[in-house]
């Protein structure tokens, strides 16, 4: 036999180009440069056609006739990306939703609709992928996931101002992404089922590498030393899709743990929580405690409790082990960011996220499915995706 003839190939790898690795000098700059607690906003929206309620693949058109740098392509051609400039509040970023909302429901009228929520909850496809360069080396490195899945969330970015504070706050916050979806969870249904999950939104994210809960990092120099390591698998500290991460460009920490909220305030209210929660944490910092970095899997098995059961379930004390209502859990989170989130103007915006535990997305997404169907519920998605 001919050995030679019968050698597999390595596969190629995509060419990502080869940027200047990443140096521990240049995240601390980058964190130390920015306004400290600072806030930007980044919403996935779905594009759907007025006719069938399915996915519309004509998000491009409506960036185009949009002409405003704030509302983007996304991944998917039926998916839509508003970012926010950076402000002061989760009030001011989310004001900006509204009026971004707004101007492509005003260019898409007659020809598209505008749904917010982790999920659409009956297409079948996820459609065509946008053109690109990039997004064509995401289809030929992660194929199954880019193509197969489609996913909306609500990342919320907050500058600390201080590089070893945002690294001591990045650390600490890792163990509150487990509440964070849970209050924000609204994508229980994909592809005409209910999933049995209050968010299956970042399972589906899962299937691209590099998700979930990120490891605590001892020093900048350990975090630039991984996106070293990595260069050659993936190009940019971008392609690391935690549920948190680090984001140099911006020198925020970036908390992607929220499925889309179907409502602004909604959004103002999850928004508002992470803002203050940063803020509080930064606070103990600066105030000498050590904040404590939990390991990766304890903080795991809370978010998959989040998941499955959103506000409903139970989730682990991170010390002992011993067993919670996550209802209990969130709601003194809720309780213990009062004095922080009144400080920032924000105590409103507290009070509409407490409105949540009564029944979040999720909950709500299964009460109307119940009485409407699921073409009820996209016209509902549409019709609260532009209250105001």
């Amino acid at each position: 036999m001919d050995t030679e003839s019968t050698q597999f190939e390595p596969s190629p790898r995509p060419d990502w180009g080869r940027p200047e690795p990443l140096t521990a000098d240049e995240c601390r700059a980058a964190f130390d440069a920015v306004e400290p607690y600072t806030i930007g906003l980044e919403e996935e929206l779905m594009v759907v056609s007025p006719e069938t309620f399915e996915l519309s693949d004509t998000a491009a058109e409506l960036v185009a006739l949009a002409a405003d740098e704030r509302i983007r392509p996304e991944l998917r051609a039926s998916q839509l990306e508003l970012v926010t400039p950076v402000c002061r509040t989760a009030v001011e970023a989310c004001a900006h939703l509204g009026e971004l909302r707004a101007r492509v429901a005003e260019v898409a009228a007659g020809t598209a609709l505008l749904a917010a929520a982790g999920t659409h909850p009956f297409s079948a496809g996820t459609g065509a992928v946008s053109e690109g360069e990039r997004n064509e080396l995401l289809v030929e490195e992660y194929e199954w996931a880019a193509l197969e899945t489609f996913a909306c969330g609500l990342h919320v970015h907050v500058a600390l101002g201080d590089a070893d504070r945002a690294l001591a706050v990045f650390n600490a916050l890792r163990s509150y992404l487990p509440e964070i979806a849970a209050l924000a969870a609204n994508s229980p249904f994909a592809r005409g089922r209910d999933t049995g999950l209050a968010s299956i939104r970042p399972k589906l994210n899962q299937a691209f590498p590099r998700e979930g809960i990120p490891p605590a990092f001892a020093s900048w120099d350990e975090y630039a030393d991984l996106v070293r390591w990595g260069r050659h698998a993936f190009p940019d500290a971008t392609f690391l899709w935690w549920e948190l991460r680090p984001h140099p460009a911006y020198g925020t920490l970036e908390v992607r743990a929220a499925d889309a909220q179907t409502r602004v305030e909604d959004a103002t209210a999850i928004a508002a929580v992470v803002q203050s929660l940063v803020v509080s944490l930064g606070r103990r910092h600066d105030d000498g405690e050590r904040l404590p970095a939990v390991s990766s899997f304890r903080i795991s098995e809370n978010f998959w409790s989040a998941l499955r059961h959103g506000l409903s379930g139970w989730m682990l004390d991170l010390e002992s082990g011993e067993q919670e209502p996550t209802l209990a859990r969130v709601d003194r989170l809720l309780a213990g960011l009062e004095p922080t989130a009144e400080d920032l103007g924000l105590d409103a915006e507290l009070v509409q996220a407490r409105t949540l535990l009564g029944g979040n997305g999720a909950d709500r997404q299964r009460y109307v499915a119940a009485r409407e169907g699921l073409d009820g519920l996209v016209r509902w998605l549409v019709a609260e995706t532009l209250l105001r």
